[in-house]
């Protein structure tokens, strides 16, 4: 006999949710201003990182010097608490289009929580050959595999390549968006700080 209640997974994105924008930190580290346009400045995944790539090479810029980055980066403020609190209620998957190789240094802060992303190609001086998406829009598609699986969904994201994971959710919720994204997708109810956000999830938590 099937459940009459489905377990929840809570789908979050990555980069702007849990940590900062770790090419932007890279731009500020090597003075690249450059580097510091992210998915909330230019929606199509691949134009962005093609220009990332342009410039990482024109830079010289190699994993070693974006190690040195993320090392000195934390968790955003308040973030390893609320994904504690998140992981006491919910199933919690980080759906991110980073990479493998970018976050390392950062995933034993977070007490190593389980990631889906993508990975890099690299040579042997550790210069970034190309990018290898593990799926194209997979954040869309692992919502939509969990609900196959009689999951219920809710996904948290901040920019243009969360909107397909927040539309496939059963219900989607906005982190510290910019305002032309709220503008542009005024369905999703947008919150700013983590007490708001655990707010609209314990909301969805009763109406269920």
């Amino acid at each position: 006999m099937l459940s009459h209640k489905k377990m929840t997974v809570a789908c979050l994105d990555f980069e702007g949710v849990i940590i900062p924008e770790i090419w932007q930190g890279l731009a500020r580290l090597c003075n690249i201003d450059d580097l510091k346009l992210t998915t909330r400045d230019i929606a199509d995944y691949d134009e962005l990182m093609r220009y990332r790539l342009k410039i990482c090479d024109q830079y010289n810029l190699t994993l070693r010097d974006i190690h040195k980055v993320v090392e000195q980066m934390e968790p955003l403020d308040g973030a390893f608490a609320f994904l504690t609190w998140l992981r006491q209620r919910y199933e919690v998957i980080i759906l991110s289009d980073t990479f493998r190789e970018f976050v390392e240094p950062l995933m034993h802060k977070l007490q190593y929580p389980t990631l889906f992303c993508h990975s890099l190609k690299l040579d042997k001086d550790l210069r970034i050959v190309d990018y290898c998406l593990r799926q194209k829009d997979q954040k869309r598609h692992a919502v939509k595999a969990l609900k196959a699986i009689n999951f219920h969904t809710v996904a948290v994201g901040d920019s243009y390549n969360d909107i397909s994971m927040l539309n496939e959710a059963d219900h989607g919720i906005f982190f510290r968006p910019t305002k032309k994204i709220i503008t542009e997708y005024p369905e999703f109810p947008v919150t700013n700080e983590y007490a708001e956000l655990k707010i609209a999830l314990e909301r969805l938590t009763k109406d269920e």
